[in-house]
């Protein structure tokens, strides 16, 4: 039996959804990425395998905040880009993370700037 670190059973997870998970160019697929100092999303268009949107926590009006007003400004900057993009849903990927705090902020920003999710 082997023991599995917390970043083999994150990856585990984010293949079991994303196996599931398939992103489009009027549907694109919200990918979040979270890591210990701020949090990153971009959208993508799997069938062409590139990204429409993108949103990071080094962007200056993102930068000094606390992170889970961070990450809603993320969401909300995000939703904005899409919008400009011409894409109103998409896909959510929460990357194999729970769903609370700084990605259910991230995504609950998307949502209340128009994005469907």
């Amino acid at each position: 039996m082997s023991v599995l670190t917390k970043q083999q059973r994150r990856t585990r997870r984010r293949r079991r959804v994303r196996a599931k998970i398939r992103g489009t160019a009027q549907r694109p697929r919200l990918s979040v990425h979270r890591s210990n100092r701020g949090i990153f999303a971009q959208l993508i268009d799997d069938d062409a395998g590139r990204t429409v949107a993108s949103v990071g926590w080094t962007e200056d009006e993102l930068r000094g905040l606390d992170s889970m007003e961070q990450a809603k400004r993320a969401g909300a900057t995000l939703a904005e880009r899409a919008k400009s993009a011409g894409i109103e849903t998409c896909v959510f990927d929460r990357s194999g993370y729970r769903y609370h705090g700084r990605v259910r902020a991230l995504a609950d920003g998307a949502r209340e700037s128009g994005l469907k999710l």
